[in-house]
């Protein structure tokens, strides 16, 4: 156990010493699109899969729990008392019980064993084990980073000359390309299947917060989440995350992380072991049919609403603004906007154009900090330790039998034994007041966030008709 904890703390001062940047191993450019020419040609791909699978690694989560039928804490397990009063296998039975155990899938970026992967793949785990391809030996990795919003984490192993995957270009990608799935799928081990690419771009999903998938119908099935999604290159082009299926196998519809978004955040957690990103201020939304004839520009997020003491409200951002172009970059709806502005770093300067009264106007707006923040445009941000947020509507207060007068934000679900949780919020709740500032949206939410950042809170609720008030970080 010294010896363990020992190489931890070498390999976490070394992490903060070293690991400052990472340089990837990237593959040629713009491709060229072959098919066999002749009758005694095999297309293959084993040469190329084969290099990408020494790159896949295996890994193995695990977790410590609470007992849910006595709720006796772990630690309690080897109490010399416990013991001799139940004897000893009051431990045994108890431990092997408590171990939550998770499999999922990584992928090798360099040389010296920083891997990534998930975050719903790692999150929460105490113990992580990593084995690559076939080979039975098994690393204890560290966690260098994570982040949630993205669902991407960065975990390291000791030792050197791993194989690193080569990166592809988003830019690159074409709707219809031959692409594999590699990961470990049901824990069976390393496992290839072959599709093609479905769609880019696919946001509106409701996985992540910043969402850019790559659609396929490659089989992805439970365990390939982490794994890599690579070209017939053997080039990565994304991260395997999810599917959208009703009982749980591959119904052809998986998503992956393009390696444009990887790169980026991956940059950042090795750097600072955490994602910043750029923070504006605004309530936003797609530009509906309904609206679009009073707009010259038919693409754009348009603002709903600027919270007070905001970068967007000091640069004169306005309700009704539409925001088609920033940086020189189009900007066609506003999960457009939401990944752009994460893209930049708080206190970074962007030029933003936008359309107001039928005038084309530029500003250039100097980036807050998200963090801690709420955003509105998600509609899942976490909160309070847990919660998950959405605007009142039609279908928010039937589905959750709501008074139709009632104004506030819902609690649409608590994450189990989250710190929300253990407060006392119950999905169905609407939060109606925060200290001394009154919610009626999500911009009132993320004033009082930075107005009571990192302290405790008086949050007022109200629960079918029954004014509650929770004291909550």
């Amino acid at each position: 156990m010294r010896k363990k904890l020992f190489f931890v703390a070498i390999i976490l001062i070394a992490t903060n010493l070293f690991a400052n940047s990472i340089d990837f191993q990237m593959a040629e450019k713009s491709p060229q699109r072959v098919t066999p020419n002749n009758s005694n040609q095999i297309l293959s791909f084993h040469s190329t899969i084969n290099n990408a699978m020494q790159s896949v690694v295996n890994i193995a989560a695990k977790r410590r729990v609470i007992s849910n039928a006595a709720n006796i804490p772990f630690q309690m397990f080897n109490d010399p008392f416990l013991r001799r009063f139940f004897g000893d296998q009051f431990g045994e039975q108890f431990q092997q019980n408590r171990i939550q155990r998770s499999l999922g899938s990584g992928v090798l970026i360099s040389k010296d064993g920083y891997i990534v992967t998930n975050n719903h793949v790692i999150e929460n785990a105490d113990e992580i084990s990593v084995t690559i391809g076939d080979n039975p030996k098994e690393y204890s990795a560290i966690v260098i980073g994570k982040d949630s919003d993205s669902d991407l984490a960065v975990i390291k192993i000791e030792g050197s000359n791993f194989h690193a995957i080569k990166f592809g270009y988003a830019t690159d990608l074409k709707v219809g390309d031959l692409i594999f799935a590699i990961g470990n799928p049901f824990g069976i081990g390393t496992t290839v299947t072959q599709g093609i690419i479905s769609a880019l771009n696919k946001d509106h999903v409701g996985i992540n917060r910043y969402e850019n998938f790559i659609q396929t119908d490659a089989s992805i099935n439970p365990g390939n989440s982490g794994g890599a999604l690579v070209d017939s290159r053997g080039a990565l082009i994304g991260i395997n995350s999810a599917i959208i299926s009703k009982s749980g196998g591959n119904n052809g519809i998986g998503f992956a992380i393009p390696v444009s978004m990887v790169k980026d955040v991956v940059k950042k957690l090795i750097t600072d072991g955490k994602v910043t990103r750029g923070y504006l201020g605004v309530v936003i939304d797609d530009l509906k049919p309904n609206v679009l004839k009073l707009y010259s520009h038919k693409k754009g997020a348009l603002i709903l609403d600027v919270a007070n003491d905001t970068p967007a409200s000091k640069a004169g951002l306005r309700r009704g603004d539409l925001i088609y172009m920033i940086n020189n970059i189009p900007i066609k709806d506003r999960k457009a906007l939401q990944n752009a502005i994460a893209s930049f770093k708080p206190n970074e300067t962007i030029s933003i154009k936008l359309e107001r009264d039928k005038k084309n106007l530029q500003l250039n707006i100097t980036l807050g900090n998200r963090a801690g923040l709420v955003t509105s445009a998600a509609n899942n941000g976490k909160f309070l330790g847990g919660l998950q947020l959405s605007e009142l509507n039609a279908n928010t207060i039937k589905r959750f039998r709501l008074s139709a007068n009632i104004h506030g934000v819902l609690i649409t679900y608590v994450e189990p034994n989250s710190e929300a949780e253990k407060v006392g919020f119950q999905p169905g709740d609407v939060i109606i007041q925060i200290e001394d500032i009154e919610i009626k949206s999500f911009a009132d939410i993320q004033q009082a966030i930075r107005k009571y950042n990192n302290k405790v809170k008086r949050v007022y609720v109200n629960r079918y008709g029954q004014t509650i008030l929770f004291a909550s970080k």
